[in-house]
Parts: structure tokens; C-alpha cells; sequence
């Protein structure tokens, strides 16, 4: 079974983001980000960082040329770590709630959201993702997924490729989000649901603060083992926390609970 034989550090920084002002949104998490150089090997900002969770799409949209994709490359290579968090993109006549995956090195990756928020109509600004992403860092398999994506378990499933690649899908899931207070039980229950069910580490990290529609957000961004058992909890407050994964002990669970031996195949479909 192929498996990460090194730790990862990685910084959950639960910031109160300015509505509208990517400008201001680079400084603040800027300053967040250049407090971490040479302590951690990832970065997790929240979901659509640069403006808020916004249906004003057209205004604070920016194409992947744009000035928050420099900056971001800028401050991966400054710090040394992997950077991500989703930023409102131009994808032809609409937009994309686009997760980046920025290395140090300038190169990066990027996931579309997936399931788009009926509720607040972001089907109708945005476009839906195909593709799921996974990423390596120092080993590690890596899903990192956006806000919603969290309430739809099926597309977060963990398999385990037993024919080519004698290997789990991923060995740490990952949720970027703006999510109000009000909905705050079902974050904090699904969030241990993932990490429960899919064998593998969970982190969420979210936003606080009150946005420009007057939502409030209790930001409970958490890091949780394997197990649901929380690592680290970063409350209500402005705050960055760095956790230290342990693949030896990612190893032991899976060799001791075996619950992927037992799983049901399955392929995902087209719309």
C-alpha cells in the first residue's frame, strides 16, 4: 500500500475577509501568510478569499492573468509552501468559484467548484466543475474541495485502487468555505463524517466576521484526524493554527480498521 513516509505541516489561517477589496484581501492574508515562512509546508486560506462569497461576480472577477494569481505566486515563493484558497475567476460568460493550488515554484492547479449553492443562486453567476483535483505534497495525496462540495459525500469517497496504483484516492481531505453561522451544526458534523468515512485526514477551514449581505460567520475551522478527533479548533476568532500530520499513524488506522477492504465500487457520471 503506497502511503506518505514523511509528516506534513499544514496552516489553517481562518481570517475576517473584506468585502469587495482584493486589494486590501492581499495585505491582510499577505501579512498572515509572510508570519508563517519556514514553519509550514501548506497554506489553507478560505473560500474566495480576495472578496467575500459574492453573486456580484462581475465586478470582483478576475481572470487567471489577473493580479491575485501574481500575488499569490509571489507569496508561495516567499514563504516556501504550497498556498490555496478559491478566488472568483471569468470563465468565458460567467464565473468560477476556482480553488488554486499554488506552489513555490510558480506552477499550480486549479478545481472548479463542483456543486453550486441553489440556495443562494450561485448556479445561476456560475459555472459548475467537472473534475476532481488531487494534488502530492511531500508524499501526500491531497482532495481539496470547496464549501458546498462538503455536503455531497459521494464525490469526496476515498477509493482505493487495488488493480494499478495499490493506493488510497487521497490521504487528506481538504474544505475551503465561506459558511454562515446559522449552518454552523452541519459544518461541524460532516466535517468528522468525512474524515470518519474516507479513512483520512479532514481539515476545514472557514471565514469569521460579518460580509457585505450582513451574514455572520462563527468561522469552527478545524483540523481532525483520521478518526473525527479534532487536532486543532480554531473557535470564532481571527486565527492561524499549524498541525503536524503523522502518516505512521495514518498507516496504523487503515492497516487496523480496514473499512476500504469492504467498500462498494462504483464510477461517477456525466450530468
Amino acid at each position: 500500500m503506497a502511503l506518505p513516509t514523511q509528516s506534513l505541516r499544514v496552516s489553517l489561517v481562518q481570517g475576517d475577509t473584506r468585502w469587495h477589496d482584493a486589494a486590501a484581501n492581499r495585505a491582510y492574508y499577505g501579512e498572515k501568510i509572510r508570519a508563517l515562512k519556514g514553519q509550514t509546508d501548506l497554506i489553507v486560506l478560505p473560500e474566495t478569499f480576495t472578496s467575500g462569497f459574492t453573486n456580484e461576480t462581475l465586478g470582483n472577477a478576475e481572470g487567471m492573468d489577473g493580479e491575485s494569481l501574481r500575488w499569490l505566486a509571489g507569496v508561495a515563493a516567499e514563504v516556501g509552501a504550497v498556498i490555496t484558497g478559491s478566488l472568483v475567476i471569468r470563465a468565458e460568460d460567467r464565473c468560477a468559484n476556482r480553488l488554486v493550488w499554488m506552489r513555490p515554484d510558480g506552477s499550480f492547479e486549479t478545481y472548479d467548484k463542483r456543486h453550486l449553492f441553489r440556495m443562494a443562486n450561485e448556479h445561476q453567476r456560475y459555472v459548475s466543475g467537472k473534475d476532481r483535483l488531487i494534488v502530492t505534497l511531500n508524499g501526500w495525496r491531497i482532495c481539496p474541495l470547496i464549501c458546498y462540495d462538503l455536503r455531497f459525500p459521494v464525490w469526496a469517497r476515498n477509493r482505493y485502487n487495488r488493480t494499478v496504483a495499490d493506493r488510497f484516492d487521497y490521504d487528506v481531505l481538504i474544505y475551503v468555505a465561506n459558511w454562515p453561522s446559522a449552518r454552523r451544526y452541519p459544518w461541524q458534523t460532516l466535517l468528522r463524517a468525512r474524515a470518519m468515512e474516507n479513512l483520512s485526514y479532514c481539515i476545514g477551514v472557514n471565514r469569521v466576521g460579518t460580509d457585505g449581505n450582513q451574514l455572520h460567520y462563527a468561522g469552527d475551522s478545524v483540523a481532525l484526524d483520521f478518526l473525527g478527533q479534532p487536532m486543532a479548533e480554531l473557535g470564532a476568532v481571527d486565527l492561524t493554527v499549524t498541525v503536524t500530520l503523522d502518516p505512521a499513524a495514518l498507516a496504523a488506522h487503515r492497516e487496523r480498521f480496514p473499512a476500504w477492504m469492504d467498500a462498494d465500487d462504483f464510477a461517477l457520471t456525466a450530468d
